[in-house]
């Protein structure tokens, strides 16, 4: 009993190594890339391959992240329970992890998907636990702007993943989480920054106050409006979409304009939440919207 504890006590650490939350947002974001690239007619080798793959690389670059970032991650309330700080594995053995999940990664993208893939999830893994972990996160407060790229790439991975190319509508997806992270992010750092100036992060708010970042925040909403209108603009989405993503930024909007002009305690952590809602509601709308006359025929049919 003891023993089985024990080992479960270890794989729950390596488990959360992995950044679990945030690998899920991934794979579903490059899931709804694959369905979007081939409507109905996504080979299940593909869709277990891509996201198998997809996912461990994304597991291997979180791991990397937190074996970079321990140090600073025990200075720092959100983050000193993770594995590391809290001595649960051991720092070798974490490295020898991540390389194993980033291996096996790209060893499923080139056998079972394509090299495009396995070649795009590789740049953007080196560019979130390399170029953004190692260099930007401490080099400038627009750290999470440049390195924003890396994490909105998973769309573009799925797409590829069942076509091998990247198409105009897989970059647009790029665009809408490229444009929704800063916001997304600058959020949560207005409600750590006394965390982040503890740790000599240059976050936004740590270098340029509170009230600038306040201001980003809802300029950087509102492009995101914008950009979220795209895929009806250019036909990629139809009517369902557009209603549906209407009342997803009228949310985010709010949210935005309350910390801009009505600003609360609470509201930061409470803006960041809403981010991850607005986001996946927003893929889902588009892979409901691309779907239900798939759907409509299909029963009508039966």
């Amino acid at each position: 009993m003891i023993v089985a504890q024990g080992w479960r006590k270890i794989v729950n650490a390596y488990f959360e190594l992995t950044k679990p939350g945030v690998v899920a947002l991934i794979v579903f974001t490059a899931l709804v890339g694959m369905f979007l690239a081939a409507p109905g007619e996504v080979p299940l080798v593909i869709l277990f391959a891509g996201t198998l793959g997809i996912g461990l690389m994304s597991a291997s670059a979180a791991a990397i992240n937190q074996v970079v970032d321990r140090n600073v991650d025990a200075r720092m309330a959100r983050t000193k329970n993770r594995p590391l700080p809290m001595g649960a594995l051991p720092l070798k053995n974490s490295l020898i992890f991540a390389f194993l999940l980033g291996a096996a990664g790209i060893g499923i993208l080139l056998k079972w998907v394509n090299s495009l893939t396995a070649v795009l999830t590789l740049l953007s893994l080196i560019g979130y636990a390399v170029v953004y972990t190692m260099y930007l996160k401490r080099a400038t407060p627009q750290n999470i702007v440049i390195g924003g790229a890396a994490g909105a790439a998973p769309p573009i991975l799925g797409w590829a993943a069942v076509t091998g190319e990247i198409h105009p509508h897989a970059l647009l997806l790029f665009l809408i989480i490229f444009i929704w992270t800063p916001p997304h992010f600058w959020a949560l750092a207005i409600h750590r920054r006394n965390e982040y100036a503890d740790a000599d992060i240059p976050m936004l708010p740590v270098t340029h106050g509170v009230e600038f970042t306040r201001l980003q925040i809802f300029l950087y909403t509102l492009l995101l409006v914008a950009v979220s209108i795209l895929p009806y603009a250019v036909g990629m989405s139809g009517l369902l979409y557009l209603v549906g993503v209407a009342i997803l930024d009228l949310g985010f909007l709010y949210y935005a304009a309350s910390l801009m002009f009505a600003p609360r305690d609470d509201l930061p952590i409470k803006t960041f939440g809403y981010s991850i809602t607005y986001l996946m509601g927003l893929f889902a709308l588009l892979l409901l919207d691309s779907y239900l006359p798939l759907l409509m025929r299909f029963f009508g049919s039966n």
